[in-house]
């Protein structure tokens, strides 16, 4: 499926501009779970199956499963999401950055190992760093912009000329010059509503993908204010922790369901 008619039909479909984030964390997990050789793709699973009527896309970060050497439960999970829920694009979080020749690995990696949607990417070795992933015209491909840690203003808001800040030059080139097939997103954090205005005001309708609600603390009224499109839609709003560890018992999935419930009602009421 291409990304960007798949995010739509979700925005329109479930009436959610929710994303759920897959951060697993296993001394998080239930006990039940606990020693488990395949606890992350089950916990993963729990939280998927329950949460997927309410939601726009999943975003798994790929560090989380590196880290536990559990990359084949990965796969394993994104093809459950494609064959249970195959109308929900996967993103990806990889953040990758490199060289043209090394990207074009990351890229096969993302999209034909993975199997992802759509993938995260750094964009501050410029367009032939890009160019690899947007080689695939049915995949996204989510820029980061303005990103929602504290650290991020340390390049993101300098001055590159006439007043123009290094984020927001990122948004003109991506809207301008790299979004030749349209499959291009932005990633502006929530802790930074008047940058989500300014980032909109120059790419349109493009969708941002907004991590920085729940655990970092985003205002969801103010994100949307700043960054809904005059449809209601162009957004992913990413929720990851306060979803994931809502409960900690066997009904965990169910307590991820009512947080996920309540974050897509807060989100709508909003719009």
């Amino acid at each position: 499926m291409h990304f960007m008619t798949a995010l739509r039909a979700a925005w329109q479909s479930r009436n959610s501009l929710l994303c759920v984030g897959l951060d697993p964390y296993p001394a998080r997990f239930p006990a039940h779970l606990q020693g488990r050789p395949d606890a992350i793709l089950e916990f993963c699973k729990g939280i998927v199956d329950a949460t997927a009527d309410l939601v726009c896309c999943f975003k798994p970060q790929i560090a989380y499963f590196a880290a536990q050497r559990a990359e084949d439960q990965l796969e394993d999970l994104i093809a459950h999401i494609h064959e249970r829920h195959p109308d929900t694009p996967v993103i990806l979080d990889a953040k990758r950055g490199d060289i043209g020749s090394t990207a074009a690995q990351y890229a096969v990696e993302a999209f034909e190992r993975f199997r992802a949607d759509a993938i995260t990417v750094n964009p501050y070795m410029g367009r032939d760093s890009v160019e690899p992933y947007l080689e695939y015209a049915d995949k996204g491909v989510i820029l980061l912009c303005r990103t929602s840690n504290p650290g991020g203003s340390d390049l993101q808001f300098l001055d590159v000329g006439g007043g123009e800040r290094l984020y927001e030059r990122v948004a003109r080139l991506v809207a301008n010059d790299w979004n030749g097939s349209g499959n291009c997103g932005l990633v502006v954090g929530a802790t930074f509503p008047n940058e989500i205005a300014r980032v909109r005001h120059i790419v349109g309708d493009m969708p941002l993908l907004v991590p920085g609600i729940g655990a970092q603390g985003g205002d969801i009224a103010e994100t949307m204010q700043a960054g809904g499109t005059a449809a209601g839609t162009g957004l992913m709003i990413n929720s990851s922790r306060a979803i994931l560890f809502a409960g900690s018992g066997e009904d965990y999935a169910l307590a991820a369901r009512r947080v996920a419930l309540e974050t897509r009602d807060a989100i709508n009421a909003n719009r």
